[in-house]
């Protein structure tokens, strides 16, 4: 399988599959694999018991968060090997527009500005696209006890986000996955397809891919 590609970045809304897909694909193809630390961010559990109230604090402990994975990707040593990650530095500005008011979104930026600067490039951005039907289904399986507070309004504003960013995504070559229609979990037939899509076909910048098999 021929690889084109240093950095490949897995993109979607909550429960789109980001991270499962990222997995299988590092794991097939001996790849390094770097996963956001969600977990690792104390205000995520209260974000989505009250957005409004906790906004500001969650979106800034993660901006931290994926600024120091940030540092580490784009040691040169790192890209010696091929790496696969569940998210792009850029999707953080999605959330923070959602999600703060006006003040706290003049303050964010200020700080966004100075560390995307300096962020990971991907060669190759992969974007899971999928019905907020899916993502409920897909939230509940895996049962995040703090994720059952997600409300399908919320999945819907954050699909439409997501939607108009990649619309006008412009910076590497993106690939659009329906996951709604792809099962790359149990069906490895898909699984494979993907890969092809990824490996074997030539991907040209600002091409835009929908991913549909027979």
């Amino acid at each position: 399988m021929r690889n084109q590609f240093d950095f490949i970045a897995i993109e979607g809304v909550i429960g789109a599959g980001k991270t499962t897909l990222a997995s299988l694909l590092a794991e097939r193809n001996r790849a390094r694999l770097v996963l956001e630390q969600f977990e690792e961010n104390p205000f995520l559990p209260k974000f989505y018991e009250d957005r409004k109230r906790f906004a500001f604090q969650t979106q800034l402990a993660f901006l931290a968060s994926r600024f120091k994975q940030q540092q580490v990707m784009t040691n040169r040593d790192l890209f010696d090997e091929f790496v696969i990650s569940d998210y792009m530095f850029e999707k953080d500005r999605i959330f923070a527009r959602l999600n703060l008011d006006e003040d706290e979104l003049a303050l964010y930026d200020n700080i966004y500005g100075i560390m995307t600067g300096i962020s990971a490039k991907p060669d190759l951005v992969i974007y899971l696209q999928s019905t907020v039907d899916r993502l409920l289904n897909n939230i509940d399986k895996r049962g995040r006890d703090y994720e059952r507070h997600i409300t399908p309004d919320y999945l819907q504003e954050l699909s439409e986000a997501y939607n108009q960013f990649f619309y006008h995504y412009n910076k590497a070559p993106l690939m659009i996955i329906n996951s709604t229609e792809i099962d790359f979990v149990n069906n490895t037939e898909h699984l494979a397809y993907i890969e092809e899509q990824i490996f074997e076909q030539p991907i040209r910048s600002n091409t835009h891919i929908h991913i549909i098999p027979d």
